[in-house]
């Protein structure tokens, strides 16, 4: 049998199923928001080592005048801007490798820990290390890039303790007898030398300092790279031929001091120098084609630099499965 069935039949029959679904009927609700985020960790393989970089939460420093200086301010918003990136707030990452060589484990600086002069996004290294199976106990080594407020502030917790009880530290002397000496208490330098001598003098007694080329744990080479602070210091990382370098401090943003690498930054304890020490030391990171690991570039903050005209690009490296 046939049966004919007119157009508008067919339009009033949907409007019919439209109003069932509109006052219940059988459909299914939409899936709940769920407002979580992923973990902050994520591991890669390098030769026989793994390495695995933790967070410490985003750094906002705010507007970009002041802080990046000898570039025009609308010329760096609008390489901000080009870039997708938020031309009235810098956001820096703090991506700390952590290095299983297998018979050590090696941790790469410590974040803000308690304090939080940048904000409350930061200071979770600790929970970004539980998130990725890691315990402090387990840490045999933590090593310096420099002893800015961000970098060694996680060593010690609220109550003062050290977090990571069978760990010797290591950074450059100099550095050290720069940001906890008593006598800038009264400087500008002030918070910075307050959270310095927190959490270095606890463990002063495990302290090693490690010198320009020296390969101070196995696969693991000091750097000097000065200009940030005195005793600013890269790190080449190495397991079966397989290298990157931790580049602390070297660059903290992937577009401004890339592209314009002469650009000063108001942070650095002699800019002139530390920008001097970013060419230098980028023009060989790019001539040998080494991967780096920086430590506020965007998560995971792994990738190459290459030459660009009189500056350089930052290309992030895909990430990788640990299978």
């Amino acid at each position: 049998m046939t049966s004919n069935v007119s157009r508008r039949s067919l339009l009033a029959l949907g409007a019919g199923l439209g109003a069932t679904t509109l006052l219940g009927g059988s459909a299914q609700a939409r899936a709940p928001k769920l407002g979580t985020q992923s973990p902050y960790w994520h591991r890669f393989n390098l030769g026989a080592a793994e390495v695995t970089v933790v967070s410490d939460g985003p750094l906002p420093l705010g507007p970009p005048k002041g802080t990046f200086i000898g570039v025009p301010d609308d010329e760096v918003k609008k390489m901000l801007s080009d870039n997708f990136l938020s031309p009235d707030n810098i956001v820096l990452e703090q991506n700390s490798p952590i290095v299983n060589m297998g018979d050590k484990l090696v941790l790469f600086d410590t974040g803000m820990g308690t304090s939080k002069a940048f904000g409350p996004t930061t200071g979770r290294q600790q929970k970004s290390m539980a998130e990725a199976g890691i315990k402090p106990a387990d840490i045999d080594a933590v090593v310096f890039s420099h002893a800015h407020i961000d970098h060694i502030g996680g060593v010690v917790g609220e109550d003062g303790k050290p977090l990571f009880p069978n760990a010797q530290y290591y950074i450059a002397q100099s550095d050290f007898d720069y940001w906890t000496d008593e006598g800038k208490m009264g400087s500008p330098l002030k918070d910075f030398v307050v959270h310095a001598r927190k959490n270095l003098l606890p463990v002063r007694d495990r302290m090693v300092y490690f010198k320009d080329g020296q390969e101070f744990l196995p696969g693991v080479q000091a750097l000097a790279a000065p200009g940030h602070t005195v005793g600013h210091h890269i790190f080449m990382v190495t397991s079966e031929g397989k290298s990157f370098a931790f580049l602390g401090d070297l660059s903290h943003h992937s577009v401004l001091l890339l592209e314009k690498p002469r650009m000063e930054f108001s942070y650095d304890t002699d800019p002139k120098q530390a920008a001097a020490t970013r060419v230098k030391t980028l023009d060989m990171l790019a001539a040998n084609k080494t991967p780096v690991m920086s430590y506020h570039f965007a998560w995971p903050g792994y990738g190459h630099v290459a030459k660009a005209g009189e500056g350089f690009h930052y290309y992030p490296e895909p990430m990788q499965m640990v299978l």
